[in-house]
């Protein structure tokens, strides 16, 4: 028997839990029917993708080669930023039904290239562009052609050109249930140095705004000498931790919507939802929590 076979068989005897963290974690949470509150039904534009990274959701969350737990609590993902998107790349981005000249489409190239059945081992692909990111491309020019032409994708505005992209490749491997190796590897295919930021991302999923459950923690758990540690702390997860190699700078802020952004209403706490992003694109040192929580 495979040791594959042997977790199998584990999970199913319920004697070890090989299948809690997994590829759970949505591709794309906003502008869908689980996030929508409109009077008319109209899901893509009640929550657009200018919300995602200000907007604290409430039935799921979303991130790229992102993993989470069978009930969606704690999730871990990958940020990008290559020094001249107008935003962290966080999540997947595409057209809403309205739009693509064809509807719904997403506009990134990502693949899934291996997972086991107990997701003991998972690989996926990501490709980013060195370029800026074509958002307001991509959405002017798909609205323009009607449904006759072809659809408008992200390779024909000119951003792979002469392979000025990076393969990012996200790899996960378990020891055990609840041990899980996160691997991420860079490849600059370009002809020249590129920048690239890395950013590994750590967060609860906001349960706490809508059934006033207590609110998880994630805070600096110290340094062992070859890893820095965030320590999380939630009630029905217990306690856990995150070892990253070296000793990388920790950002912490609130999953809490960004109101003042998007409402114009005070926000009850600082250190919102955004704030990582308003750190690390606009410069903002003041946005992140000094204190080292979240």
């Amino acid at each position: 028997m495979t040791r594959e076979a042997l977790r199998l068989q584990e999970a199913q005897d319920r004697t070890a839990h090989w299948r809690r963290w997994g590829p759970y974690l949505a591709e794309r949470q906003w502008g869908t029917v689980r996030e929508d509150y409109s009077p008319y039904g109209t899901a893509w534009e009640f929550f657009p993708h200018d919300h995602a990274r200000s907007r604290a959701y409430r039935w799921g969350e979303d991130g790229i080669a992102g993993i989470t737990d069978n009930h969606g609590r704690l999730c871990l993902a990958l940020a990008l930023w290559n020094g001249r998107d107008p935003i962290l790349k966080e999540r997947l981005f595409g057209l809403t039904g309205s739009e693509g000249n064809h509807g719904e489409d997403v506009k990134e190239y990502y693949f899934y290239l291996d997972s086991t059945p107990t997701h003991s081992y998972m690989k996926y692909l990501y490709k980013y562009p060195q370029a800026e990111f074509p958002y307001g491309t991509l959405v002017a020019e798909n609205r323009r052609r009607d449904r006759h032409a072809p659809e408008f994708e992200l390779i024909d505005t000119g951003a792979f050109d002469e392979d000025r992209y990076f393969d990012v490749v996200v790899e996960y491997a378990k020891a055990a249930p609840d041990d899980i190796l996160v691997r991420v590897t860079a490849t600059n295919r370009g002809p020249e140095a590129a920048e690239l930021q890395l950013l590994p991302t750590l967060w609860y999923r906001n349960t706490w705004t809508w059934d006033g459950s207590d609110r998880p923690t994630l805070s600096a758990g110290g340094d062992t000498g070859a890893h820095a540690v965030i320590a999380g702390a939630h009630a029905s997860l217990g306690a856990r931790w995150l070892y990253c190699e070296g000793a990388p700078e920790l950002l912490f802020a609130e999953n809490d919507t960004n109101g003042q952004r998007l409402f114009g209403l005070a926000n009850a706490r600082p250190y919102v939802k955004d704030s990582i992003n308003d750190y690390v694109v606009a410069g903002r040192t003041d946005a992140v929590n000094p204190e080292q929580s979240g």
